[in-house]
């Protein structure tokens, strides 16, 4: 969010060069400046509305009566940060026998060295196919992502009795900001009122 308001500065001062110190006999320098302004605006908005505009949490409901999944997903458009239709959140529903877990990683050159990353995505499958229709992300590690679909199996297909203790108190992510400006500019979760009563009873 910090890092969006620098781009905003300099989208600001680009617009003051514009105005002031680029004579219409330096096409170019108005040129640079032009793109300057842009960029500064873009990358300013597109920082700033990825913090705030994300919601606090993205949560994922799991429905053994039903056999459902009900996933929280905030969608965004990086190259298009000013669109109000392509952002928001699209709660959504999937049917559990249709999920396949699927472990991924990306390794390339940094100025460090190897840098990488890795996770665990869900994959939608068309019924009775392997042909993948949807994803969505379920942690951002791999052992992360290993003990949760672990557990998610376990409680979709024994039952509750069959979850592990849990050695930490649940944790409220809808209020528990600390001090993060910008979670708490976040807007709450909150379910749609039809999805929210049936994800959380049975049929």
């Amino acid at each position: 969010m910090w890092l969006g308001f620098v781009g905003l500065i300099v989208a600001v001062n680009g617009a003051r060069m514009e105005l002031n110190d680029f004579p219409p006999e330096y096409p170019f320098l108005f040129l640079i400046g032009l793109i300057g302004m842009y960029v500064g605006l873009w990358s300013g908005v597109l920082c700033i509305r990825s913090d705030i505009a994300t919601p606090r949490d993205e949560p994922i409901r799991f429905n053994r009566m039903r056999r459902k999944v009900y996933v929280y997903r905030f969608h965004y458009c990086w190259w298009n940060p000013f669109s109000r239709t392509r952002w928001g959140v699209r709660p959504v529903s999937f049917d559990w026998d249709d999920l396949r877990a699927e472990s991924w990683g990306q390794v390339g050159i940094a100025a460090g060295g190897i840098a990488g990353a890795w996770g665990v995505d869900i994959a939608v499958v068309e019924p009775g196919t392997n042909h993948v229709i949807d994803r969505f992300r379920l942690a951002g590690s791999n052992t992360d992502g290993i003990n949760l679909w672990a557990i998610a199996r376990a409680y979709m297909q024994q039952g509750p009795d069959a979850l592990p203790k849990w050695p930490y108190p649940p944790r409220d992510w809808n209020n528990d900001v600390g001090l993060n400006l910008a979670r708490k500019l976040a807007p709450r979760v909150k379910w749609p009122a039809g999805m929210d009563i049936e994800s959380r009873s049975a049929p």
